[in-house]
């Protein structure tokens, strides 16, 4: 079942993140990474800032979480993961169609150059990697990320996008 995440599950999507990010443990530049990868306070933080969490629950255990933030003209996809434990189920992308229909602005996501498998992850869903040029812009405008986050991501979009 896929439901919007409730206050109670704080300590849970905190550790579904802290669990699948491990597979960033090497592939991320080492000045980007920390652990553990996003401490509570920069979750409750996210959330403050407006990240809606949606997850994906198996009895009465959430197995995944997706980010959904509305910035400006555009929805943002934040902090998608899954269990480790879990992953190549179908959960992702059962998160990712639910957020989808959660808005009607275009989509856009930014994850780490080097996760090839994150970015195959978004393709096989239907996005598409914007130019450098526009990554480095979308980036500055519907982010707060540091330059060497911008120096070191990508940013995909959906269909949506490339129709404005």
């Amino acid at each position: 079942m896929i439901r919007r995440c409730r206050d109670d599950d704080f300590q849970a999507i905190d550790a579904i993140i802290n669990d699948a990010a491990q597979a960033y443990r090497g592939i991320i530049p080492p000045d980007r990474w920390k652990e553990p990868y996003m401490p509570a306070d920069e979750l409750r933080h996210e959330m403050d800032e407006g990240v809606v969490f949606w997850g994906y629950e198996e009895g009465s255990e959430l197995v995944g979480v997706m980010g959904l933030q509305h910035v400006r003209d555009v929805s943002l996809v934040r902090h998608a993961y899954v269990r480790t434990a879990r992953q190549g189920q179908g959960i992702g992308s059962k998160l990712l169609a639910a957020l989808r229909e959660q808005t009607t602005r275009p989509l856009l996501v930014g994850t780490w150059a080097d996760a090839v498998w994150a970015i195959r992850f978004y393709e096989s869903n239907g996005f598409r990697l914007v130019t450098p040029e526009e990554k480095a812009r979308l980036l500055r405008t519907y982010w707060s990320v540091p330059e060497r986050q911008i120096e070191t991501s990508v940013v995909l979009a959906d269909h949506r996008w490339f129709e404005t």
